[in-house]
């Protein structure tokens, strides 16, 4: 039986099949739990909530401390991991889509300063 974790049935899911078709498996996953200290009160500082997941065919690390609950954290560093690997089967992949959102950024601030322009043009020759 698969692991499920606090977040929606589509998200694990998703998880579930992002890491069969990475070739993860639970057995292959070594998984501690430490204290993740920061925000979150005394909570943080009494209970066990940071991940540390270790994938031992690779020897990737992966600490996760983003949450204030253990569950939610050992979603996100299993959803770390995959992009780790993901990354590392493709990089062009990863940086193409890198290049598309700035780009895209590009666009944008160049599409809000036209607009800012003419509305000032507007303004100019406006006679009032």
């Amino acid at each position: 039986m698969p692991l499920t974790f606090p977040v929606s049935v589509e998200k694990n899911l998703s998880l579930q099949r992002r890491m069969e078709v990475l070739g993860l498996s639970e057995k292959d996953l070594n998984e501690r739990f430490i204290q993740s200290g920061g925000k979150g009160g005394q909570n943080v500082n009494k209970v066990a909530t940071a991940v540390h997941l270790v994938h031992i065919p690779s020897g990737k690390q992966i600490k996760c401390s983003v949450y204030r609950t253990q569950g939610l954290n050992r979603y996100k560093a299993r959803d770390l991991l995959c992009l780790e690997l993901e990354r590392e089967l493709d990089p062009t992949k990863s940086e193409s889509s890198i290049q598309k959102l700035r780009k895209k950024k590009q666009n944008k601030y160049r599409k809000a300063i036209k607009k800012k322009l003419e509305k000032e043009k507007l303004e100019w020759n406006d006679p009032m």
